[in-house]
């Protein structure tokens, strides 16, 4: 007769993940450049708090506090797990790489279309942004605030914005996006002020070209414009 072996006792094994941290963006919710920033977020699916912060008088913005963050007491920012970084197109640039998505190559790697991609973001910020900026100040922004609008002021940024964007007809006339033939965060930066421009600057000057107007509204019904089209407001899953 065996004698039989020891008892053995299995203890279940309790295995504890803590939760992830959410991106916090803090901003105001119709800021241009906080827009700027969801939008990229919500192309590459990456869930975010919203924190708004009051730069219309509030001084949310001019705290202590804040400024350790923002120096320059601007919106937005964001805390990434404690990784705190401002400048919306850094921000943009810093999601794109981190948060690559399979179906989008919104920074591109190749050489070549790598520093097409960066002509296209110098040509968005020096010729697009730089006027489209004073026009929206001027008639939205003051609107927010209820300052009186003086539309003569901007006439000279408005000419000088249109003729630009006969030149971006031009390069849309051979290619599908403003770096080549995918989309690129050079398109989406301008879908902040090209909206407010369409809608509020008292001219069609983003749909009276035929291959801006195709490129506009292609822009303007992506999913990502869409959701955040009254406001910037967190999401915390997709």
């Amino acid at each position: 007769m065996s004698a039989a072996g020891p008892t053995t006792y299995r203890v279940p094994l309790t295995i504890s993940i803590a939760p992830m941290a959410v991106l916090e963006l803090y901003g105001a919710t119709k800021s241009t450049n906080t827009w700027r920033v969801a939008i990229v977020l919500h192309e590459v699916q990456v869930p975010f708090a919203f924190i708004p912060v009051d730069i219309y008088g509030g001084g949310d913005n001019q705290a202590s506090e804040y400024l350790e963050k923002q120096p320059f007491g601007q919106v937005p920012y964001i805390d990434d797990d404690g990784f705190i970084l401002y400048e919306s197109r850094a921000i943009c640039r810093y999601i794109a790489a981190k948060h690559p998505h399979p179906n989008l190559e919104l920074i591109p790697t190749d050489p070549i279309k790598n520093a097409l991609f960066e002509q296209a973001a110098s040509v968005e910020y020096a010729n697009f942004d730089s006027l489209a900026s004073p026009i929206i100040r001027e008639v939205w922004r003051k609107q927010i605030v209820g300052l009186e609008v003086i539309r003569e002021a901007v006439k000279p940024q408005i000419a000088a914005l249109e003729s630009k964007l006969d030149i971006y007809e031009t390069i849309l006339s051979k290619q599908r996006y403003l770096a080549g033939e995918k989309l690129t965060l050079v398109d989406l930066f301008h879908l902040p002020r090209a909206p407010i421009l369409e809608n509020h600057a008292g001219t069609n000057i983003m749909t009276r070209r035929p291959h801006v107007s195709r490129w506009f509204k292609e822009l303007i019904s992506r999913p990502s414009w869409i959701a955040f089209e009254d406001g910037v407001k967190s999401v915390l899953e997709y």
